[in-house]
């Protein structure tokens, strides 16, 4: 194959339904439904149809593949389905009344556009993670998974917490997708080498300290051959803020810079053995390659910010249906001018075609010395959801591609088939977020969310040595228990209060899980002292295992290592 194209998409959603709906909860997962995944499936089915494989890698977190496949999440879609009509309608018959003929066609396109969604849905018996993996028997796509419920692995306390979301991870993208994963989407693009280590937070920061397992140990240790990291970790460069282009961040003056030990040069487009020194395990890491990314997600200097596209920010409402188009670069939305699809369609072209000029001019370069790969990767909800012209551009790039340009896309394991990992190194800790390191997810305004993480683990900890023999009431307390300890670790939360788009939300989650945890930790230990369980402490069971109904066979024991260990 010689030289490579893997475009990587991760698309995650934390548990929503059960949750609120609006403005925060199941419309988000209902959002993404319609304007990201089902148009990715309809993009990959048409250029399925016209004998072109797209060749993605995609990830599909545990979490959102276990709330798509739910019976609750088709009810709360057929919900909104019937708003979104609603909203059609209404708004036709607002922007008719005050003469507007442009908005009144744009009425009838968002119309258009959300049936046919909806009929892409049936067609595939709304079983959205059932339909990836039919691509990926077919060869079109790669699906790789993620932490079960996108924890921020680097500051988990615990190697067993990591353990528990990479177990569940694997076991449950083997229920959805029919085979185990080779490959993890870390979340946040987050990774920490083994070093002595000692709690950020919490009464044991700075008096504990033990060495902890490098990441790649962990991953090695459950069948996971690969990951997608930054390419700063590897070059030692200044990261690219990818967050910042669609959520900035105030400045924080109390918050030091981003710091990268220095290393010898290294290329960003080949794929390397990592292992920390003094490990006892390695996987393949493939990186961010910075300028096709760059060229995609920056919205001053990329294609979603071409004045054409879809201005996501400003909305009709009710109904929050979007009539215009970007117009320019002043920000003031009360200067936008209505949507023209044809002519957005138009700057879809153009960008593929430079889009794919860039990646073999990038591979020629690099592949001067041999084999090389360009990695990009993507959050897949900016595709279609933050763009929503994002699905006709990966169809047009995927349709150049296959006129014969001198670029062979392919997934993350073609890829490593075809170019040799380079000599084993080891990385420095960091993430793809804003500076590179943790402080999205670590900041003032974070720490306590990781002191009742870490409390929960040391308490859930605690219980695992009885999880074996537990049966009944006990196995189910412990195993909701687990299951809230899960959802309480989301990285979701903590990027939610620091960006300060649903913090109410986000801190009333956390909040709640982790009071939840403690009342079934409670409820076990009584349990397993041999008093019965209470009508209430009954009745709280049930309603927690039917809300938060995520990983039906879990094991709380996956928390003690892998498969043959735990």
């Amino acid at each position: 194959m010689g030289s490579a194209f893997a475009l990587v998409l991760h698309t995650h959603l934390p548990m929503v339904l059960n949750h609120g709906r609006w403005p925060h909860g199941s419309d988000w997962l209902c959002e993404a439904a319609f304007e990201c995944y089902l148009p990715l499936l309809e993009t990959a089915h048409r250029l399925v149809a016209d004998g072109i494989s797209p060749k993605w890698t995609i990830n599909l977190s545990p979490i959102l593949s276990e709330q798509l496949a739910s019976p609750e999440f088709q009810k709360e879609l057929s919900f909104y389905y019937e708003n979104v009509r609603r909203a059609c309608v209404e708004s036709r018959a607002h922007f008719e009344a005050g003469g507007n003929k442009e908005i009144v066609r744009l009425t009838s396109f968002w119309e258009e556009f959300y049936e046919r969604m909806w009929e892409m849905h049936r067609r595939i018996g709304g079983d959205i993670p059932g339909t990836f993996a039919e691509l990926q028997r077919g060869g079109h796509v790669e699906m790789i998974t993620c932490a079960a419920t996108h924890g921020y692995l680097p500051l988990l306390g615990r190697d067993e917490s990591i353990h528990l979301q990479l177990r569940t991870a694997v076991e449950t993208h083997r229920r959805h997708f029919g085979q185990a994963p080779r490959g993890i989407w870390l979340p946040e693009c987050a990774y920490r080498p083994r070093y002595e280590w000692t709690p950020p937070t919490g009464r044991d920061s700075g008096r504990v300290r033990w060495v902890r397992a490098g990441i790649e140990e962990l991953l090695a240790g459950h069948g996971l051959e690969y990951f997608v990291a930054d390419a700063h970790l590897v070059s030692a460069g200044a990261p690219v803020f990818l967050y910042r282009d669609f959520v900035p961040l105030k400045a924080r003056r109390d918050e030091p810079a981003s710091s990268v030990p220095s290393t010898e040069a290294r290329s960003p487009y080949a794929p390397y053995r990592v292992a920390s020194r003094g490990g006892t395990g390695a996987a393949i890491a493939f990186f961010r390659d910075p300028k096709t990314t760059l060229q995609v997600w920056s919205r001053e200097h990329g294609y979603p910010g071409d004045y054409a596209y879809l201005e996501f920010h400003k909305k009709h409402f009710p109904g929050g249906l979007r009539f215009w188009r970007i117009t320019d670069s002043s920000g003031d939305l009360g200067r936008k001018i209505a949507y023209d699809p044809a002519l957005a369609a138009q700057k879809v072209g153009l960008q593929a075609r430079h889009f794919v000029e860039l990646v073999t001019s990038t591979l020629a370069t690099a592949g001067a010395a041999g084999p090389a790969v360009v990695c990009s990767p993507y959050d897949a909800e900016l595709f279609g959801h933050w763009w929503f012209e994002g699905p006709l551009w990966l169809e047009q790039v995927a349709r150049e591609m296959a006129r014969g340009a001198a670029v062979t896309p392919a997934t993350l394991g073609e890829a490593l088939a075809a170019v040799e990992p380079r000599a084993t190194l080891a990385l420095p800790e960091g993430s793809w977020g804003e500076g590179g390191d943790h402080r999205v997810w670590l900041n003032r305004d974070t720490e306590w969310t990781w002191d009742r993480v870490y409390s929960a683990e040391a308490e859930w900890a605690a219980h695992l040595a009885a999880t074996r023999a537990a049966k009944n009431d006990l196995a189910r307390a412990l195993a909701q228990a687990t299951r809230e300890l899960l959802l309480l670790q989301a990285s979701d939360w903590q990027f939610l209060i620091t960006t300060g788009t649903a913090r109410d939300y986000a801190e009333r989650r956390v909040a709640e899980h982790y009071a939840e945890f403690k009342r079934l930790s409670e409820m076990a230990r009584g349990l397993a002292s041999g008093e019965p369980l209470s009508p209430d402490d009954a009745n709280s069971l049930r309603r927690l295992e039917r809300e938060d109904f995520c990983f039906p066979d879990l094991e709380p024991a996956w928390g003690m290592g892998p498969p043959g260990e735990g």
